[in-house]
């Protein structure tokens, strides 16, 4: 849509927004909410994006700017995929028509940005903490600005979050954390915390009770007796009225709840917190996919959206297969024949594609919350009592469960399944959500397996092999879509060639096979006869067939959609080195040692030149450059 041809809105169009909001009246901001939800809407249906947790937050947002001065006050949003309205009340109203695209803004925090972005972000459950390291910064250099943590419910899942909470309320540092509670993460939340904060949603007469006995308490003559008798008697309240609130045991002052969509309401807990010069929470409640029907009835399926019609609430495109949910019906077919598959996922049934599963075997399902460490612990519990659990996890998330990786599943050899989602390069969500760390670091551990798949029928195939596999730890990685045009399935071997050449070798795996193959293609019409090897075990070593190959033409390319370090290029290399074979040129294409940037992956393939155009100009200028020298370019 042409700009001129988007909507015009009253206060959202007025330059002077940010420093004007403490002066708007109820009516005013209920207007301007109204209008940020449409602008909203606007865009997100043009280019996708989070849609249902920005939604829900809004009041709550321009009630932190109407409170704070962001450009030297920190706020800090948990994850960050909530931040939009934050972007818009700090100047970035005209880079939505590019948000999350290449070259154009995150859909997260990104300091580099905004000044008024206070760090980076992109994972769940460790605002606080931060927030935390900014106070105590605050407090050592004698500075003197707020700084406030906006934490979800969903967040409170993750251990990081009670670590962090543990620390900060024995600090006694000022700092306040916003607890806005949705009662969602990107699905229906569980767990105690869960219970806790729905025993503390339903009990909103204690603030009004406290309120109430402390203004009859001021006017107690005495002095310092009787703020000691409002201290004992504010204490006697809470444990009438409040049963136990695991907040104020562990240092912090309890305020709420209160409806996060009532901005005043939220400004006058925000300004109290600021005054008290302390840990405080305030608890908000709010509806996530508020103002638009179809997300306020289906959160976790607009929680992500890629572009839709707003009328009608469908994606302009129609949805397709993907791996992830040929992963989750494949593993509802085996647990029907082996009752001891279990299914384990943190946060994300839907996003792996274990709902089939929970609703099939719920006894058999186990959603742990933002708790990717415990996912994996348990896990291996579960495996070395004879269990088969199977642990879902986008690949970026599975960062965080490394330490259990090692101590708990590989030491031991214990024959956890890993279902690595979201592997390789994902695309809009940008540096903190591509998963091309996963190659590196899990092949460096001891007896784990890794296996690429490069199709639903070799992703079926690995899984069946997965779940019989009892020789230690075995993990499939595979990408966020569909597959390509390559369908066949050569799973049964632990490299494959797919084309036969005599100029060159490609070596790849899992989806960018695809790239390979069209690279080859490319080559050929240049007059270059290239052969295509497919890796399938990545911990198992290289074939001897790959080697006659490589010494047979003297040429080689890896291409790979994972940082360079550890690599399956780099590990070729050295297997070369240590045989004593110095090919004419070895290119090894990856993501290099820097952070991807966000885009559509196919945009992101072409930046690194990973794209099947890409590849074929590496290679063609690698004989080029052979040619006019004479002599190796290794």
């Amino acid at each position: 849509m042409e700009k001129q041809n988007q909507i015009r809105y009253g206060l959202l169009d007025r330059e002077d927004l940010p420093s004007i909001l403490g002066s708007l009246s109820k009516e005013n901001l209920d207007e301007l909410c109204a209008e940020i939800r449409q602008f909203l809407l606007e865009h997100v249906s043009r280019t996708g994006g989070h849609l249902a947790s920005n939604l829900g937050i809004v009041e709550l947002t321009v009630a932190l700017h109407r409170c704070l001065n962001t450009a030297e006050d920190r706020l800090i949003f948990d994850v960050g995929h909530q931040c939009y309205t934050h972007k818009l009340l700090t100047g970035r109203r005209d880079a939505f028509d590019n948000l999350r695209q290449f070259g154009g803004i995150s859909g997260f925090l990104k300091p580099s940005e905004s000044p008024h972005d206070a760090c980076i972000t992109g994972h769940a459950s460790g605002s606080v903490s931060v927030a935390l390291g900014m106070a105590h910064a605050r407090t050592l250099l004698g500075k003197n600005y707020s700084v406030v943590a906006v934490i979800g419910d969903g967040a409170l899942t993750g251990g990081m979050a009670y670590e962090a909470l543990n620390s900060a309320g024995a600090s006694r540092e000022p700092l306040i954390i916003v607890l806005n509670d949705n009662n969602m993460s990107i699905d229906k939340n569980v767990g105690a915390m869960s219970r806790h904060l729905r025993r503390l949603r339903v009990r909103p007469q204690y603030l009004r009770v406290k309120k109430g006995v402390k203004s009859a308490l001021d006017h107690v003559p005495g002095g310092d007796g009787a703020a000691n008798f409002i201290s004992k008697s504010k204490q006697a309240v809470k444990s009438v009225v409040l049963p136990s609130s695991m907040f104020e045991q562990m240092g912090f002052t309890y305020l709420g709840p209160v409806d996060g969509h009532d901005i005043l309401a939220v400004c006058q807990l925000l300004e109290l917190a600021k005054r008290m010069k302390r840990p405080v929470i305030i608890h908000a409640m709010t509806k996530k996919g508020r103002g638009y029907s179809f997300a306020e009835q289906r959160p976790e399926k607009y929680h992500g959206v890629s572009k839709f019609d707003v009328e009608t609430g469908l994606p302009v495109k129609k949805p397709s297969s993907n791996f992830s949910g040929v992963f989750g019906a494949e593993l509802v077919r085996l647990a029907h024949d082996n009752p001891k598959i279990c299914a384990i996922t943190a946060a994300m049934p839907s996003g792996t594609g274990l709902s089939r599963f929970a609703g099939s075997f719920p006894e058999r399902f186990f959603d742990v919350g933002i708790a990717e460490e415990h996912a994996v612990a348990m896990g291996a519990g579960m495996a070395k009592q004879g269990l088969r659990p199977v642990c879902a996890l986008y690949s970026t998330f599975l960062q965080r469960a490394y330490d259990q990786l090692i101590h708990d599943v590989a030491i031991d050899c214990v024959p956890l399944i890993l279902a690595i989602d979201r592997a390789g390069i994902v695309g809009e969500d940008g540096a903190t959500h591509n998963g091309v760390f996963d190659v590196g670091f899990l092949r460096q551990i001891p007896n784990m397996t890794l296996l690429a798949p490069s199709n639903y029928a070799e992703l079926r195939s690995m899984l069946r092999r997965a779940v019989s596999h009892t020789d230690g730890p075995i993990a499939l990685r595979y990408p966020r879509g569909g597959e390509g045009a390559y369908r066949e399935d050569h799973s049964d071997s632990s490299d494959v060639c797919l084309r036969e050449g005599t100029d060159a070798v490609l070596v790849s795996y899992g989806i960018l096979i695809n790239e390979a193959l069209d690279a080859a293609q490319r080559l050929e019409q240049s007059g270059l006869s290239v052969s295509v090897v497919k890796l399938n075990n990545l911990t198992d070593g290289f074939s001897e067939e790959l080697f006659e190959k490589i010494c047979s033409c003297g040429r080689v390319c890896v291409a790979e959609d994972v940082v360079h370090a550890g690599s399956m290029g780099q590990e070729l290399a050295e297997q070369l080195a240590r045989r004593g074979i110095t090919p004419r040129w070895i290119r090894l294409c990856n993501t290099g040692s820097t952070f991807a940037p966000q885009g559509a992956v196919p945009r992101i393939y072409e930046y690194y030149h990973l794209d099947g155009k890409g590849i074929a100009e590496t290679c063609l200028e690698a004989m080029q450059h052979e040619e006019k020298t004479g002599c190796s370019s290794v």
